[in-house]
């Protein structure tokens, strides 16, 4: 039997995309945080009440569009904490991110429990944008090319970033605030204020990215469904030196490696699930090992800024 047939490159392609989407936003949201000097922790806490809120206000309004809203507001609002207690108090950046991240667990834990364990609702398919054309493309046309909104959004935001770290005022500011916020400050730019609002975008985009689990990949809210999605997309920011396409890539290889377990059966192979779950986690330690140490992160990343201090 073939294994590279077309319907296990599809069901792969297919998987990655599904899988890599929420890795990818995760990823954005902790780069942009980290250009400021803020290691966020907290992402997957982020991730998971996005996935929470997302899946809860689609649920209500029957829209997949006001659901993405609702994480994007669910992943601020566990944001604001973190600008709260790290950027305008100063508080340790990683155990704060910890705490926000076990209460988050514990908090969509309970609601579940009390909304949703006895009828565990579903939320019906989503809509695809076909692009005409592209859509018809042998195995990544359909993977690629005729999926929901968002994953369009998603692919944008990287080709966007890519254009505000490079070429504008505000991607200098982002830059400065992790490297050299003392220089920023002097400047008369308020490196709490960019701080800040970098946080609360992160919490956005990764909630966004919890959202879409909810919505799109799994159609219901399950306790813990973010599986450790935030801690790999740290490690995606780390990695990726500040460039968004690398982001990009580092999100595909990890979604290919998610989504084996799919295109596997697709082909027939009996693999314990278990095995293939450890695929993403292994190429997260294989990079690291690889790569971790070319790793360029900003001077001041992880600490507090106190105007004056030394």
């Amino acid at each position: 039997m073939t294994l590279f047939t077309a319907a296990f490159l599809t069901a792969l392609f297919a998987g990655a995309i599904t899988a890599g989407i929420p890795l990818l936003l995760a990823g954005l949201g902790e780069q942009l945080s980290e250009k400021t000097g803020v290691l966020n922790i907290g992402i997957e806490g982020m991730m998971l009440a996005g996935a929470y809120a997302g899946f809860l206000v689609a649920w209500k309004t029957d829209s997949a569009l006001l659901g993405f809203i609702g994480g994007a507001g669910g992943g601020m609002l566990i944001a604001s904490l973190m600008a709260i207690f790290c950027v305008r108090l100063g508080l340790n950046q990683i155990v704060i991110g910890i705490a926000l991240t076990l209460g988050v667990e514990g908090a969509t834990a309970i609601l579940h429990f009390f909304q949703f364990a006895q009828s565990y609702p579903r939320l019906g398919s989503m809509e695809t944008l076909a692009i005409p054309f592209l859509a018809d493309l042998p195995i990544i046309g359909p993977a690629l090319f005729n999926r929901p909104p968002i994953v369009y959004f998603a692919l944008l935001m990287v080709a966007v970033f890519a254009y505000i770290y490079r070429y504008t005022y505000w991607g200098i500011a982002l830059q400065a605030a992790g490297d050299k916020p003392a220089a920023l400050d002097s400047s008369g730019v308020g490196v709490l204020g960019v701080r800040s609002v970098a946080v609360l975008l992160t919490g956005a985009l990764v909630g966004l990215g919890g959202a879409f689990m909810a919505v799109v990949g799994a159609g219901i809210f399950v306790p813990f469904m973010t599986n450790g999605n935030g801690f790999i997309g740290i490690v995606l920011a780390m990695l990726a030196r500040g460039r968004p396409l690398w982001v990009l890539g580092g999100a595909t290889l990890f979604g290919a490696c998610l989504s084996l377990t799919t295109a596997l059966q697709v082909a027939g192979v009996d693999i314990p699930t278990d095995v293939i779950q450890m695929l993403p986690f292994l190429a997260v330690m294989a990079v690291l090992v690889i790569l971790g140490r070319k790793a360029n992160l900003p001077s001041a990343l992880g600490a507090a800024y106190v105007r004056g201090a030394r």
